[in-house]
């Protein structure tokens, strides 16, 4: 199973101030948090945290059958971090799920699996909608979808 995530980093700039009393401390945990803090970009280091607690969360809900986003339960981890790519991993109570994520200037997109061996043949599709319609997302069939922004995202297998 796959999920993924996009971000719009512009649109999260204007709708988000992570910056506000107590925001970090309701999502991420210390080691997140401490991550964020003593990074270069701390903007793009919570959503990437972000995306890939989201992009594993689609998992995790749809294998359990349990809808309550808890995000301060999901911890993440990089493993690997360029300027435009990360690996990394999520931790939750019962699993571990593998990240891999593209960081563009104004966009963020990660997909996630349980087995790290999937990344190599998962294939993406990224889109800009200035309109918020997507009609590939009911023609092409994937297996999971997201959208955020101007920004679809699209993962097949």
């Amino acid at each position: 199973m796959i999920g993924n995530d996009v971000i719009d980093l512009d649109l999260a700039a204007t709708e988000s101030n992570w910056k506000r009393k107590g925001y970090l401390q309701k999502i991420f945990a210390p080691q997140e948090q401490k991550l964020i803090l003593t990074s270069v970009n701390p903007d793009v280091m919570v959503w990437l945290l972000w995306s890939m607690k989201e992009a594993a969360y689609k998992i995790e809900s749809r294998c359990t059958g349990i809808r309550c986003y808890a995000p301060s339960k999901l911890q993440g981890q990089i493993i690997q971090l360029t300027s435009d790519f990360s690996e990394g991993k999520i931790h939750t109570a019962t699993s571990l799920y593998h990240t891999r994520s593209l960081i563009e200037k104004s966009m963020i997109h990660t997909t996630c699996s349980i087995d790290k061996k999937l990344f190599d043949t998962l294939k993406s599709s990224i889109s800009i909608h200035k309109d918020q319609q997507y009609p590939e997302y009911h023609s092409s069939k994937p297996a999971s979808v997201s959208h955020h922004g101007k920004y679809l995202a699209l993962v097949y297998l």
